[in-house]
Protein backbone atom coordinates (compact mmCIF):
# COMPACT_ATOMS: atom_id res chain seq x y z
CA UNK A 1 0.00 0.00 0.00
CA UNK A 2 1.45 2.93 -1.02
CA UNK A 3 0.49 6.66 0.60
CA UNK A 4 -0.40 9.15 -2.14
CA UNK A 5 1.72 12.34 -2.67
CA UNK A 6 0.25 15.82 -1.88
CA UNK A 7 -0.03 17.73 -4.88
CA UNK A 8 3.12 19.93 -4.07
CA UNK A 9 4.83 17.27 -4.53
CA UNK A 10 4.17 15.53 -7.45
CA UNK A 11 5.70 16.75 -10.29
CA UNK A 12 8.21 18.71 -8.55
CA UNK A 13 8.65 22.38 -9.45
CA UNK A 14 10.18 22.77 -13.13
CA UNK A 15 13.93 22.36 -12.96
CA UNK A 16 14.05 20.27 -9.90
CA UNK A 17 13.77 21.54 -6.15
CA UNK A 18 16.35 23.50 -5.00
CA UNK A 19 17.56 24.60 -1.46
CA UNK A 20 15.93 27.94 -0.87
CA UNK A 21 12.57 26.70 -1.68
CA UNK A 22 12.98 24.04 1.53
CA UNK A 23 11.68 27.50 3.54
CA UNK A 24 8.73 27.98 1.56
CA UNK A 25 7.38 24.43 1.88
CA UNK A 26 3.55 24.28 2.61
CA UNK A 27 2.44 23.65 6.10
CA UNK A 28 1.63 19.92 5.35
CA UNK A 29 4.82 19.36 4.68
CA UNK A 30 7.12 16.59 6.83
CA UNK A 31 9.09 18.20 9.36
CA UNK A 32 12.51 16.61 8.71
CA UNK A 33 12.81 17.15 4.88
CA UNK A 34 16.40 17.34 3.31
CA UNK A 35 17.73 18.25 -0.15
CA UNK A 36 20.29 15.60 -1.41
CA UNK A 37 21.33 16.24 -5.52
CA UNK A 38 17.92 17.97 -5.98
CA UNK A 39 15.58 15.58 -4.30
CA UNK A 40 13.64 15.73 -1.20
CA UNK A 41 13.94 13.02 0.85
CA UNK A 42 11.44 13.00 4.06
CA UNK A 43 12.51 10.91 7.14
CA UNK A 44 10.71 7.98 8.29
CA UNK A 45 9.45 7.83 12.28
CA UNK A 46 12.90 7.78 14.37
CA UNK A 47 13.60 4.61 16.35
CA UNK A 48 14.08 4.92 20.14
CA UNK A 49 17.84 3.83 19.65
CA UNK A 50 18.38 7.47 17.36
CA UNK A 51 16.41 9.06 20.19
CA UNK A 52 18.78 8.30 22.59
CA UNK A 53 21.78 8.30 20.63
CA UNK A 54 20.80 12.01 19.81
CA UNK A 55 19.95 12.59 23.69
CA UNK A 56 23.55 11.44 24.67
CA UNK A 57 25.50 13.21 21.64
CA UNK A 58 23.17 16.39 22.62
CA UNK A 59 23.74 16.22 26.48
CA UNK A 60 26.99 15.44 26.26
CA UNK A 61 29.06 17.16 23.87
CA UNK A 62 30.48 19.64 25.86
CA UNK A 63 31.76 22.61 23.21
CA UNK A 64 33.82 25.84 24.16
CA UNK A 65 31.39 28.88 24.41
CA UNK A 66 31.66 30.09 20.84
CA UNK A 67 30.20 26.85 19.56
CA UNK A 68 26.89 25.48 20.28
CA UNK A 69 25.05 22.24 19.68
CA UNK A 70 22.16 22.08 17.55
CA UNK A 71 19.54 19.36 15.81
CA UNK A 72 16.96 19.57 13.69
CA UNK A 73 18.53 21.99 11.12
CA UNK A 74 19.68 21.89 7.66
CA UNK A 75 23.44 22.84 6.29
CA UNK A 76 23.11 24.34 2.68
CA UNK A 77 26.14 23.07 0.84
CA UNK A 78 24.77 24.04 -2.70
CA UNK A 79 21.92 25.17 -4.88
CA UNK A 80 20.47 21.71 -4.98
CA UNK A 81 22.36 20.39 -1.48
CA UNK A 82 20.65 20.94 1.75
CA UNK A 83 20.97 17.91 4.04
CA UNK A 84 19.67 17.87 7.46
CA UNK A 85 22.11 16.65 10.05
CA UNK A 86 20.84 14.85 13.39
CA UNK A 87 23.65 16.93 15.04
CA UNK A 88 25.48 20.08 14.12
CA UNK A 89 28.42 22.02 16.14
CA UNK A 90 28.26 25.53 14.45
CA UNK A 91 29.48 29.15 15.48
CA UNK A 92 27.24 30.65 18.24
CA UNK A 93 27.86 34.12 16.24
CA UNK A 94 25.26 32.96 13.20
CA UNK A 95 22.55 31.84 15.15
CA UNK A 96 19.32 34.03 15.39
CA UNK A 97 15.59 33.57 15.45
CA UNK A 98 15.26 33.74 11.73
CA UNK A 99 18.10 30.90 10.77
CA UNK A 100 16.58 28.42 9.04
CA UNK A 101 19.92 27.09 7.73
CA UNK A 102 24.05 27.25 8.01
CA UNK A 103 26.57 27.84 5.48
CA UNK A 104 29.70 25.13 5.69
CA UNK A 105 32.00 27.50 6.81
CA UNK A 106 30.25 27.90 10.03
CA UNK A 107 29.80 24.44 11.01
CA UNK A 108 32.32 22.35 12.98
CA UNK A 109 31.43 18.92 12.89
CA UNK A 110 27.94 17.30 11.42
CA UNK A 111 27.17 14.03 13.33
CA UNK A 112 24.69 11.10 11.52
CA UNK A 113 23.06 8.90 12.93
CA UNK A 114 22.42 5.75 10.61
CA UNK A 115 19.55 3.76 10.24
CA UNK A 116 17.76 0.98 7.67
CA UNK A 117 16.89 3.57 5.51
CA UNK A 118 19.43 6.25 5.50
CA UNK A 119 22.64 3.88 5.87
CA UNK A 120 24.09 4.38 2.48
CA UNK A 121 23.36 8.38 1.92
CA UNK A 122 25.20 8.34 5.82
CA UNK A 123 28.31 5.74 4.98
CA UNK A 124 28.76 7.05 1.38
CA UNK A 125 26.75 10.37 -0.12
CA UNK A 126 26.72 12.14 2.96
CA UNK A 127 30.28 12.28 4.05
CA UNK A 128 31.30 13.58 0.09
CA UNK A 129 29.24 16.67 0.35
CA UNK A 130 30.27 16.74 3.23
CA UNK A 131 33.90 16.95 3.11
CA UNK A 132 33.56 18.77 -0.33
CA UNK A 133 31.76 21.79 1.70
CA UNK A 134 34.85 21.85 3.68
CA UNK A 135 33.86 20.69 6.79
CA UNK A 136 36.09 20.22 9.03
CA UNK A 137 34.67 17.09 11.58
CA UNK A 138 32.22 14.28 10.15
CA UNK A 139 30.68 11.45 12.91
CA UNK A 140 28.76 8.34 11.64
CA UNK A 141 26.49 6.73 14.61
CA UNK A 142 25.60 3.21 13.85
CA UNK A 143 23.91 0.80 16.68
CA UNK A 144 25.66 -2.56 17.12
CA UNK A 145 24.18 -4.83 20.00
CA UNK A 146 21.84 -2.18 21.29
CA UNK A 147 24.89 0.51 21.84
CA UNK A 148 26.45 3.17 19.87
CA UNK A 149 29.62 2.51 18.06
CA UNK A 150 30.89 5.71 16.70
CA UNK A 151 33.39 6.10 13.64
CA UNK A 152 35.13 9.63 13.25
CA UNK A 153 36.85 11.39 10.39
CA UNK A 154 38.89 14.64 10.13
CA UNK A 155 38.67 16.34 6.63
CA UNK A 156 42.22 16.37 4.95
CA UNK A 157 42.03 19.60 2.95
CA UNK A 158 44.38 19.46 0.87
CA UNK A 159 41.90 16.61 -1.10
CA UNK A 160 39.41 18.00 0.81
CA UNK A 161 38.45 14.44 1.50
CA UNK A 162 37.37 12.92 5.30
CA UNK A 163 40.27 10.34 6.86
CA UNK A 164 39.57 8.56 9.78
CA UNK A 165 40.55 9.13 13.00
CA UNK A 166 39.13 6.23 15.29
CA UNK A 167 36.36 3.40 15.62
CA UNK A 168 34.44 4.02 19.52
CA UNK A 169 32.63 2.09 21.28
CA UNK A 170 31.62 2.45 25.36
CA UNK A 171 33.41 5.87 25.49
CA UNK A 172 34.20 8.54 22.88
CA UNK A 173 37.67 10.16 23.16
CA UNK A 174 38.84 12.26 20.96
CA UNK A 175 40.02 15.79 20.18
CA UNK A 176 38.04 18.23 17.33
CA UNK A 177 39.93 21.32 18.43
CA UNK A 178 38.76 20.95 22.18
CA UNK A 179 38.62 17.49 23.67
CA UNK A 180 35.49 14.93 23.59
CA UNK A 181 34.64 12.38 26.08
CA UNK A 182 31.26 10.90 25.94
CA UNK A 183 30.15 8.01 27.31
CA UNK A 184 28.29 5.33 24.56
CA UNK A 185 26.52 3.43 27.00
CA UNK A 186 22.80 4.29 26.53
CA UNK A 187 20.39 4.64 29.56
CA UNK A 188 17.31 2.11 29.14
CA UNK A 189 14.51 3.27 30.07
CA UNK A 190 15.56 6.35 28.66
CA UNK A 191 15.22 9.06 31.83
Amino acid sequence: MTADLPEWFYPGPPGGWTADMLDHLPPDAPRHVELIDGSLIFRPPQTAFHMLALRQFEGYLDPPGHLAVIRGMTVTLGPRQRPDPDILLVNKSVISTKTTTFQPGDVHLVAEVASDESMERDRTTKPIKYSGAGIRHFWRIEEEDRLPVVYTFELEPAIKAYVPTGIHRKRLQTHIGFDVDIDLTLEWPPV
